[in-house]
């Protein structure tokens, strides 16, 4: 999850929902958000964690640890989500249906977390090339389903999840 604070004014047109960009232009304006942005926080939540609290309370805690982390730099004032309430929080929370499309903060958050998480990914897949993180990104595809029924799982995979999948 990520957390992105923008100046007031601040205006991108090509920034948008990041499952609306391609791979190339997320990254490219990853790096134009990371020098615009007034403060970025970012999370992850570890494959355990997320099937010890379950998928919904992972991205919760993701979206409340990346606010904590950019309101180290500058504080906050109300907190965007895209349609992710969150109660426990000493400053208003705006959840907005869509958010990623209304909101340049949430698009912008949503661009940060996706190259974030990719990133990982292609870490991942030099230490597990038989897997293919780097070409399917973890996503449940064909290739990946089956590499977990030949080769088990690892640390990163949610038991949860994939064990309907390993022989």
């Amino acid at each position: 999850a990520a957390c992105v604070v923008l100046p007031n004014d601040y205006n991108n047109d090509e920034i948008n929902d990041s499952k609306k960009l391609t791979e190339k232009k997320r990254e490219k304006l990853y790096d134009i958000i990371m020098k615009d942005a007034i403060s970025v926080g970012v999370s992850i939540i570890s494959a355990k964690e997320i099937d010890e609290i379950n998928i919904l309370e992972a991205s919760r805690k993701g979206m409340i640890e990346s606010y904590k982390e950019a309101n180290k730099k500058i504080k906050i004032d109300v907190l965007l989500t895209d349609a992710m309430k969150i109660d426990t929080l000493d400053i208003p929370v705006e959840k907005i249906i869509k958010g990623d499309a209304k909101s340049i903060s949430i698009a912008a958050a949503s661009i940060i977390a996706k190259v974030t998480r990719d990133r990982l990914l292609y870490e991942l897949d030099k230490k597990y090339p038989e897997y293919g993180f780097a070409k399917h990104k973890g996503y449940g595809t064909k290739a990946h389903i089956e590499a977990i029924g030949k080769y088990g799982l690892t640390e990163i995979h949610r038991p949860s999840f994939c064990t309907k999948f390993v022989k």
